[in-house]
This record gives C-alpha cells, sequence and structure tokens, in this order.
C-alpha cells in the first residue's frame, strides 16, 4: 500500500526536471560571491518581492533568526503572534541565539491588528525590554495556512512604522499567498524591511531559503548567515533547484489549494470528523477527530495516511502539495473513512 503523505509539503522530491536543472547548474563558491546561480538566484527574487537585494540561505528557519540578529540586539523585544512559526518551530532560537524576548500576541487565525500593534510597543523605561521589531507570517501555518488580506497587513504594517519598528515577514509559503489572493508577492514583501521565502515546501526544491530586504539588512545578515554555518560554497546546485521552482512550480500551487478544498469537502462527509471547509484558504486543512490526536496519526498511520497533531489536542493537521494527485485526495479519504468506521 503506498503511503499518502500529508504530514506536510516539506516531504516533496525534486522532480526529473528539477534534477536535470541541478546536474547542469553553473556553480562558483558563493562564501566569495562567486557562484553564478546563487547571484541569479538571490537577483530574481528580490526583484520579485520589490526589494533591494538577497540572501541565499539553507532554511527557512536561519532566514527568520539571521533577520532577528539584524534587527535586535540582546534584551530586546519581538512581537509576533502567539503561535508564529518563530516561536513555536524554530527550536527556541530567538532567545537562545539573540537574547531577545519574544511578546507573543493572540491573534485571529494567526492574524493581528493595528491596535495590537500599537498597544504591545512598550514605552521607554528602564524596566522595559526595548520593543524593535514586528514579525509577521504569511501564509500562517499554525492559523490553518490563512492568507494575509493585503490592506489588513498594511494598517499593520503602518502601525509599527509609527512605532518605529522593523518589520520582518516570514513569508516560508508567500507564493501560496499570492497564488490564493491573485496579486504578487511584493505586495506584501514591498512594505517590509525584509521577508523570508522558502523553496523547499510547496515549491518542492529540496532545500534553501532567501531572505530578502533593503541592502544594509542584507549586508548585516551575511555576517550572520557566516556566524551561523550558513555559508555554503557550491551552493548553486541548491539555488539551481529554487530557480526551477521559481519559474515552474509557483502557478501550480492552485492544484494543491484545489485539492485541500476537496479534501476537506470529503472529510467534512465523513462521520466523526470535523472540518471548516471555509477556513481552507491554501494547501492546508485542519480535521478535528473523535480519539485523541496522537492516537489518530499512529490510527492513520496503519490505514497508509500519514498526518500530524496541530493546534488542539484532536486536531490534525493534512497538506497538499506537489505530490499528492488528485487521485490521492479521494484514496486517502476512503481509508480515513475506513479508520475512523
Amino acid at each position: 500500500m503506498k503511503p499518502i503523505d500529508f504530514r506536510s509539503d516539506t516531504v516533496t522530491k525534486p522532480t526529473p526536471a528539477m534534477r536535470r536543472a541541478i546536474a547542469e547548474a553553473e556553480v562558483g563558491d558563493d562564501v566569495y560571491g562567486e557562484d553564478p546561480t546563487v547571484r541569479r538566484l538571490e537577483e530574481r527574487v528580490a526583484e520579485r518581492l520589490g526589494l533591494e537585494a538577497a540572501v541565499f540561505t539553507p532554511s527557512g528557519t536561519q532566514a527568520n533568526q539571521i533577520a532577528i540578529g539584524a534587527y535586535c540586539r540582546s534584551g530586546d523585544e519581538v512581537l509576533t503572534e502567539a503561535g508564529s512559526h518563530i516561536i513555536q518551530y524554530e527550536g527556541g532560537a530567538v532567545p537562545a541565539l539573540w537574547g531577545v524576548q519574544p511578546q507573543p500576541l493572540p491573534g485571529q487565525r494567526g492574524l493581528l491588528t493595528p491596535e495590537q500593534v500599537t498597544e504591545s510597543v512598550r514605552p521607554e523605561n528602564i524596566h522595559a525590554p526595548r520593543t524593535r521589531l514586528l514579525s509577521l507570517e504569511n501564509t500562517h501555518n499554525r492559523g490553518g495556512g490563512s492568507v494575509w488580506p493585503v490592506e489588513r497587513f498594511r494598517a499593520v504594517v503602518e502601525a509599527a512604522r509609527k512605532a518605529k519598528l522593523a518589520v520582518h515577514l516570514d513569508g516560508a509559503r508567500l507564493f501560496n499567498a499570492e497564488v490564493a489572493a491573485g496579486v504578487p508577492a511584493s505586495a506584501w514583501a514591498k512594505l517590509t524591511d525584509s521577508t523570508s521565502v522558502c523553496f523547499s515546501k510547496g515549491l518542492g526544491a529540496p532545500v534553501g531559503s532567501v531572505l530578502a530586504g533593503r541592502k544594509d539588512v542584507i549586508y548585516e545578515a551575511r555576517r550572520l548567515r557566516k556566524r551561523l554555518g550558513g555559508g555554503m560554497r557550491q551552493a548553486g546546485l541548491l539555488a539551481a533547484a529554487a530557480l526551477y521552482a521559481l519559474d515552474n512550480h509557483v502557478a501550480r500551487l492552485a492544484e494543491d489549494h484545489a485539492h485541500a478544498r476537496r479534501l476537506a469537502a470529503l472529510l467534512a462527509e465523513v462521520p466523526g470528523v470535523k472540518v471548516d471547509a471555509a477556513q481552507v484558504e491554501t494547501n492546508m486543512v485542519f480535521a478535528e477527530f473523535s480519539r485523541p490526536a496522537m492516537e489518530m496519526v499512529d490510527l492513520l498511520t496503519k490505514h497508509g495516511v500519514l498526518t500530524n497533531p496541530a493546534g488542539g489536542p484532536r486536531t490534525l493537521r493534512l497538506v497538499t502539495h506537489l505530490d499528492v494527485s488528485a487521485e490521492d485526495i479521494d484514496e486517502a479519504v476512503a481509508r480515513i473513512r475506513r479508520a475512523v468506521a
């Protein structure tokens, strides 16, 4: 029985065409700035996001952490939504690496309001940390793959600007937002000081993210990337995969979104499963089962459906991606139906 893997869009494997692009990549030593394929990727991403410069990093976590290190000093504070990736999934890196205190704000499906930002900025006081940075996320993972409406995003950023905060966007799945909303990724990114995008999720590359931003931020980012061990040598092999994904795998994200909507609609018909199909905006489905989440993970694994727990104690997250077909969706639901019967 072939497993159907909904654990994450990070489980995708390079397509044959992407593997050819990797094999044929022109390379050099990127730490010396001599890898032409890496340079081309960085220039392409910066231009596409409407920002000045960019740097290639091994992972989205490193890209986010480099941004935090560029803006904040030990004892400073970063505002972010309580379920954000930088708090929940980056190994405690914010305080461990930088001595920076996160202030988690309760969002609505991961989204904040301008008022929350304004009210959360610390007044200058020797008893309080200095609020330096607002970090946002689009799409928002724990928010269910939710997309920031551009005008709401703009209003939140303007509130941060009035408080003299820098703004970073964790745009690991920003191209999912682009496709879902029908607006370019730059609509969000150009409002920020820096934005990270990930190529090893829905875009299907094996490794890599890019941090784009102001020139001064990216200059400092290169220093911090080296400090964190992220300087790579003939990295054009990896950048070639990202370039291929940028050219060939962005528009097809619409297929993943359609598959997620179908998955949600079919799961909603399964007795003992609760799904709010109206909240499926991109490639994530959050389903609540009648049994504890880890028990359901084990049960579904036995039926060849791989998932991860998320959110509530009985909730699983199912993520669609380029290695899950329309036929896989129907087969997975049939297996889930048998499992919960």
